[in-house]
């Protein structure tokens, strides 16, 4: 499986998902989705692992902190309304374990959902320098 994973490629560095790496531990991986919209990342294992009952209590403990440091600098460098997290498990990436952490943007329009990232007037930045800035929260 891990041959034809999409996550497991990300971490190669081909493929659709490939986006700006914020940090990476031994065990986790925390990236920036690709695209325009910040304030998108995924905290992913390092192992192929489908869910997260089959994580090792150090990976669970790893992507615990990963996603706890993830919304914390996102908080503070883009000041969002608010930031979310979610374990979907479906789609692309379902076989291999991922957890999203993103925000809801200030001036959100209340009828989209939370996969609905980009709209009119949505804020964009170089996502290089925010991931760059994301970084140093993970230092320490």
């Amino acid at each position: 499986m891990p041959d034809s994973c999409v996550i497991c490629a990300k971490h190669r560095g081909t493929g659709p998902l490939v986006g700006p790496v914020v940090w990476a531990g031994e065990l986790v991986v925390v990236s920036h989705r690709p695209g325009a919209f910040p304030g998108y990342l995924f905290v992913e294992t390092r192992r192929h692992v489908a869910n997260l009952d089959g994580l090792t209590e150090a990976e669970a403990l790893g992507v615990a902190r990963a996603a706890w440091v993830a919304a914390r600098a996102l908080r503070a460098e883009l000041e969002p309304e608010s930031v979310h997290s979610a374990m979907a498990g479906r789609g692309l990436a379902r076989a291999h374990f991922h957890q999203h952490v993103f925000v809801r943007h200030r001036g959100t329009p209340g009828e989209l959902g939370w996969m609905d990232v980009d709209w009119p007037g949505a804020p964009r930045v170089d996502l290089d320098l925010l991931c760059g800035r994301l970084s140093a929260h993970f230092a320490g």
